[in-house]
């Protein structure tokens, strides 16, 4: 009986030796993505900073929808909805026809 729990007390140490490490490693491995993650934009005028506003929903009195985008983003869809009413406009002149 004596030598059957010396055995199970080899056993655990090994096993201890063998997971010990590992779980020391994925410590580590934790602490440095924690390190890695990008700082946060606190510049407003910085292009990959993230502005949100909130949208109302058509069709609903309270309602909101919320947006985020970067600067960048912001910028593009400005030019994108000022070139489609632009075209709007332009498709809708009166006296304008094309054969």
């Amino acid at each position: 009986m004596r030598t059957y729990i010396q055995l199970l007390l080899l056993g655990l140490l090994v096993a201890s030796a063998f997971i010990a490490p590992r779980a020391l490693a994925v410590e580590t491995n934790e602490a440095e993505e924690q390190s890695k993650k990008p700082k946060k934009i606190k510049d407003r005028r910085h292009p990959d900073y993230v502005r949100c506003r909130s949208e109302p929903i058509i069709g609903s009195l309270s309602r909101k929808r919320r947006v985020c985008m970067t600067n960048t983003e912001w910028a593009e869809y400005t030019k994108r909805g000022s070139r489609d009413s632009r075209q709007f406009v332009d498709d809708n002149q009166p006296g304008f026809m094309e054969p």
